[in-house]
């Protein structure tokens, strides 16, 4: 029994090596040549493994890149935006997410910028993980709106739907990286100006 308990712990900690080396292969293809058609071919020979394996271990091409999404949010600071979606003042949550955004942005900016320009002439080639990506960060949108208006942090002159629209523009990676690489700003410069933006733009003052 502890002979075979210990042939499954072989097992999975090389699944997951295998899975890992996998999603390293496919980050650093995107790094190396943006823009071009991933093979899976080209992603398992970097990886040292089969295609098969990689339809094994993802399930499909929409699944490894929805799989590298994942890996690369949550390496870059995930659980901070989880934690600042959480606190029980909206108008925390606002200052905090962006904040936290702005630094899982600045984190893996180099293969997002390729996904999402990649995603947008044909959300297919990164197997729709952008637009799923995408469609999540839409619904936080929705919910930090109402919490905003719920709370009356909002100015009178803008609705839960405004707000809405406004947020989805200066939480947006476009947003990000037109301060961040289009005007050489860091990270923490770029999370100060789209914070007043909201600020200025959204709530009103505090009373």
């Amino acid at each position: 029994m502890a002979t075979r308990k210990y042939e499954q712990r072989l097992r999975a900690v090389s699944a997951e090596q295998t899975r890992r080396d996998v999603l390293t292969a496919l980050e650093e293809r995107l790094k190396e040549k943006p823009g071009a058609t991933v093979g899976l071919e080209d992603v398992a020979r970097r990886a040292g493994v089969s295609r098969s394996t990689v339809y094994l271990v993802f399930g499909s091409r929409a699944g490894l890149f929805d799989a590298l999404a994942d890996d690369l949010w949550q390496r870059s600071g995930l659980p901070h935006l989880t934690e600042a979606v959480a606190h029980p003042d909206a108008r925390e949550h606002l200052r905090g997410g962006l904040r936290a955004g702005t630094l899982i942005y600045a984190a893996m900016r180099d293969v997002a910028a390729v996904l999402f320009a990649m995603s947008a002439l044909d959300p297919d080639s990164v197997g729709g993980a952008i637009r799923r990506i995408e469609d999540h960060r839409w619904g936080g949108m929705l919910h930090l709106a109402h919490r905003l208006a719920e709370q009356g942090v909002l100015r009178d002159d803008v609705t839960e739907a405004d707000a809405a629209d406004t947020l989805w523009v200066i939480a947006g990676f476009e947003s990000f990286d037109a301060l961040y690489t289009g005007r050489g700003l860091p990270a923490d410069e770029v999370a100060d100006r789209l914070v007043l933006t909201a600020d200025r733009s959204l709530c009103a003052p505090r009373t």
